[in-house]
C-alpha cells in the first residue's frame, strides 16, 4: 500500500516500540511518527492534538501487545481493521488476522492473561488502541491496530510494571532501580524480556515497512 495519496500516521505507546521503525523510514516525509504514551488517555489526547495539524490518510495504532491465545509467540506480528485496503495489505506483509482486548493496566500474569481470554475470547492484550479506533471512527479516517507479542500467554512478566509507573501511566525509573535492587535475582529476566521487545519491534517495524 503506498502513501502517495497522503500521510500515514503510526502510533506507538513507547518510544521503545518505535525505535527499529523510525530507522527504516528515516528521511520519509509521508510517514509521521506519535509517541502518544501508554493507555486510553494519552492516545486520545495525542492522537486529536496530532490530527489538528495533519490529515493522514490511515492510522496505524502499533507497539507490543501481550498474548492471550497460548498459540501466538514472541515477535509475532497481529492486526485488526475494519478497512478492506488496510486489512488486505497487513495480511500480504506477513501480519496475523487477530482480535484484541484494550484494557486499563498491564497484565502482568499468565493468570491474568488467561482470565482475560476466557472473558474476552480476544487473542492479545493492549493498552491504546481502542480509543484511537474511536477517534479515527469519529474523524472518518482508516484505521488498524498492528501489534507483535512481547510476552505470550504462558509467561508472566518479571515484575508487576502497574506497581512501578507514575501517575500518567508512564514507567517511573526510581522505582525500577528500586525494585531491582530489592529483588537483583530478577534481572536476567528482565534482560530476557528486553531481547523479546527488541525482537518484537524489529519484526513489527519490517511488516510497517511492507506497507508504506
Amino acid at each position: 500500500m503506498k502513501a502517495e495519496m497522503g500521510s500515514i500516521l503510526v502510533c506507538f505507546a513507547l518510544k521503545e516500540e518505535a525505535v527499529p521503525f523510525r530507522k527504516l523510514v528515516a528521511g520519509r516525509n509521508d510517514v509521521i511518527v506519535l509517541i502518544t504514551g501508554i493507555g486510553r488517555a494519552n492516545s486520545e489526547r495525542a492522537v486529536r492534538e496530532s490530527l489538528k495539524s495533519c490529515s493522514p490518510r490511515c492510522v496505524l495504532t502499533c507497539g507490543f501487545a501481550g498474548g492471550l491465545d497460548p498459540k501466538l509467540q514472541t515477535g509475532e506480528v497481529i492486526f485488526t481493521s475494519t478497512d478492506a485496503g488496510l486489512a488486505g495489505a497487513l495480511s500480504k506483509s506477513g501480519a496475523r488476522p487477530a482480535t484484541f482486548a484494550c484494557v486499563d493496566r498491564i497484565a502482568t500474569t499468565a493468570l491474568e492473561k488467561q482470565t482475560l481470554r476466557t472473558r474476552t475470547q480476544a487473542d492479545a492484550v493492549e493498552m491504546e488502541s481502542e480509543v484511537i479506533h474511536a477517534v479515527c471512527h469519529e474523524c472518518q479516517i482508516p484505521c488498524a491496530t498492528v501489534r507483535a507479542i512481547s510476552d505470550p500467554a504462558p509467561e508472566d512478566l518479571p515484575l508487576d510494571f502497574n506497581q512501578l509507573s507514575n501517575p500518567d501511566q508512564s514507567l517511573n525509573f526510581g522505582k525500577l532501580a528500586l525494585a531491582i535492587a530489592k529483588a537483583p535475582g530478577k534481572i536476567p529476566a528482565l534482560l530476557h524480556l528486553q531481547t523479546k521487545t527488541k525482537l518484537a519491534a524489529t519484526n513489527l517495524a519490517h511488516v510497517l515497512l511492507r506497507i508504506l
